[in-house]
């Protein structure tokens, strides 16, 4: 099927998916592994968060951690290069976020508290040293990284929030929480944009179009929606 709206073309096809094979499976951590990322820039690094605590960082395809980085005081829930892939941030069930410097051997350069609960989503702006957190206290926070400092505080979910995201250029914001609730906030203005309330179960992933003003959202209630964020309506579902 194929659809098209204000220059979106959303294309639905059945694909039977090829054979998987795992590739170098290996021990990450002492317990449970909570988060991963994958280094935006190149592609060739790995950090994971994991229940013990600990933060490591991985070369892809190599077995043994590059580096171990602690210092929290209980598990590790959200894990996230910059952009560069010059710090890891990694944000804690106690609700505190360390960031550390990857090229002084993993060194925690800053120590961000403000969150009540778990830190459960972290992104990076793509063009300042700003961070961006989603907590199970319902809250957003966007921080400094340089001054240490929180710069806004958004507040308006009712439930834990699960993904937060900045949009390409920076200026908007998303985030999803766990009774199906997105929102996208205007991080100039620091004011709530839109709200949607299309989802009837917990939002599990949000993702911005790169060039078009598309928003993705996925959920726990087995559908994928399309949002125009220019005229905020819901232009397509996937089940």
């Amino acid at each position: 099927q194929l659809e098209r709206r204000r220059g979106i073309t959303i294309v639905e096809r059945n694909v039977m998916p090829r054979k998987v094979r795992s590739l170098q499976p290996f021990v990450a951590h002492g317990s449970g592994v909570n988060c991963l990322h994958v280094g935006p820039n190149s592609a060739g690094v790995l950090a994971t968060g994991g229940a013990d605590r600990m933060v490591n960082v991985w070369r892809v395809g190599k077995p043994n951690a590059l580096m171990t980085l602690g210092g929290h005081n209980t598990p590790i829930t959200s894990v996230r290069f910059n952009n560069k892939e010059e710090n890891v941030s990694a944000g804690s069930q106690g609700g505190t976020i360390k960031i550390f410097a990857l090229g002084s051997g993993g060194k925690s350069v800053r120590n961000l508290s403000g969150h009540r609960s778990d830190v459960t989503c972290l992104d990076t702006h793509p063009y300042h040293s700003y961070l961006l957190s989603g907590s199970a206290d319902t809250n957003l926070k966007v921080w400094d990284m340089r001054r240490k400092n929180c710069m806004g505080t958004y507040r308006g979910h009712s439930t834990a929030v699960n993904n937060v995201l900045f949009s390409p250029d920076g200026s908007l914001a998303a985030s999803g929480d766990d009774d199906g609730t997105v929102k996208v906030w205007d991080l100039t203005a620091g004011k709530l944009l839109y709200e949607s309330l299309e989802h009837k179960r917990a939002i599990t992933a949000i993702a911005f179009h790169p060039t078009e003003f598309l928003l993705a959202t996925a959920s726990m209630d087995k559908t994928i929606k399309f949002f125009d964020i220019d005229s905020f309506h819901l232009v397509s579902t996937i089940t």
